[in-house]
């Protein structure tokens, strides 16, 4: 039997300075680990709704999707797999608040990002993708 894949996305937003956006996760998987916002696409959704979706209730900055950057998949519970597939995004609007599923939420420069604690393979990704920030 095939293995339940649920999809998911990620959003890579970076600011005029080229650092990265990284929430604190509030729940499992990686609970109190730093990571892009995103999460489950819904029912309905494409990949570009959900990631703005995703931005705004974590973040709440309203951003324009772009490119598809890359994707990875990660184990989930009861034998399923995350497939999350990472977009770059731009900020438009709003202020940068933590929302329902973070703890907090701030712009972070490539030292910054290599200080904190990440979700598995987080800097080894961004790597491959040339996508960590400045």
């Amino acid at each position: 039997m095939e293995s339940q894949r649920i999809d998911c996305v990620g959003a890579l937003v970076y600011d005029e300075q080229r650092r990265l956006l990284v929430v604190q996760r509030a729940n499992d998987p990686g609970r109190g680990l730093w990571a892009p916002p995103g999460g489950r696409v819904e029912p309905g959704e494409d990949d570009p709704a959900a990631v703005v979706r995703e931005v705004a209730e974590e973040t709440g900055l309203t951003v324009q999707v772009g490119r598809l950057v890359g994707e990875v998949e990660r184990e989930a519970p009861q034998g399923r797999l995350y497939v999350i597939r990472d977009y770059e995004a731009t900020p438009l609007a709003g202020t940068l608040t933590p929302g329902d599923d973070a703890t907090d939420a701030r712009f972070v420069t490539r030292p910054e990002l290599l200080a904190l604690p990440t979700t598995t393979l987080l800097i080894s990704t961004l790597d491959q993708w040339n996508a960590l920030p400045s």
